[in-house]
């Protein structure tokens, strides 16, 4: 019997996988540049600020409350986004203003990181204001994976994916369907997506400091397009 059932009907991979890839590029991206240009502020990996927090405690650093000040502005820009899901009755219409909110205050990160640098002191005002304004982007992108698009695996933290990608690799060889494959594919490019994501973050950070970011907010308007249009992928 052949390992793959050849009458089986094989998705491509970008109408499978289009959302899933751009949100974990952007997601990689934009926290390696926040991670990079602010002293070590995690804006999409939140709970990260915590493990930092208790490291510069304890060695003397500077900027504990920047980062422990991280969790309570992103659990209420996860209040504030749930409420306005709520308010609303068209799932492809709310979802689109979210990526346009996404994408609104990605562009006031890199406006304030190009009017605040170069960042001196890791304490600084500016690193806060900066570092909370990417922080909200990427809350209100965590809301809209918990809520609206719950069939997406998480775009901003890798370990669940990891995880996943593990157990999808031994399902596969377990039962080579293509059911399996597909879901195999999946986390795998969830994955490649936040890897390339970080790697293109910090180059074109070190190349063009916080203009860099202009390059992710793009692909966020485009998914909002896509869901204005009810054109993002959704369960079947």
């Amino acid at each position: 019997m052949s390992l793959i059932n050849t009458q089986e009907k094989r998705v491509p991979f970008w109408q499978n996988c289009r959302e899933s890839v751009i949100l974990t590029i952007v997601g990689g991206a934009i926290d390696t540049i926040g991670f990079i240009a602010l002293f070590g502020f995690f804006t999409a990996h939140v709970t990260g600020n915590l493990v930092l927090a208790g490291a510069v405690w304890v060695n003397g650093g500077k900027g504990v409350w920047i980062k422990l000040a991280a969790i309570p502005l992103f659990i209420f820009t996860v209040i504030v986004t749930k409420y306005l899901i709520e308010r609303f009755d068209h799932k492809h219409k709310i979802l689109a203003s979210l990526f346009l909110a996404e994408a609104f205050f990605l562009t006031a990160f890199m406006i304030a990181g190009l009017l605040f640098e170069p960042f001196k002191h890791a304490e600084a005002v500016s690193v806060a204001i900066t570092g909370g304004l990417g922080l909200i982007a990427l809350a209100i992108r965590n809301t809209s994976s918990k809520t609206l698009i719950k069939h997406i695996s998480p775009s901003t933290m890798m370990t669940g994916n990891t995880t996943q990608l593990g157990i999808d690799i031994s399902n596969y060889l377990s039962h080579p369907t293509e059911e399996n494959r597909v879901s195999m594919v999946n986390s795998l490019s969830i994955i490649l997506g936040f890897v390339i994501g970080a790697f293109l973050g910090a180059f074109l950070y070190w190349h063009l400091d916080f203009w860099s970011v202009a390059f992710f907010i793009f692909p966020i308007l485009y998914l909002a397009y896509l869901a204005y249009n009810q054109k993002f992928k959704t369960p079947s």
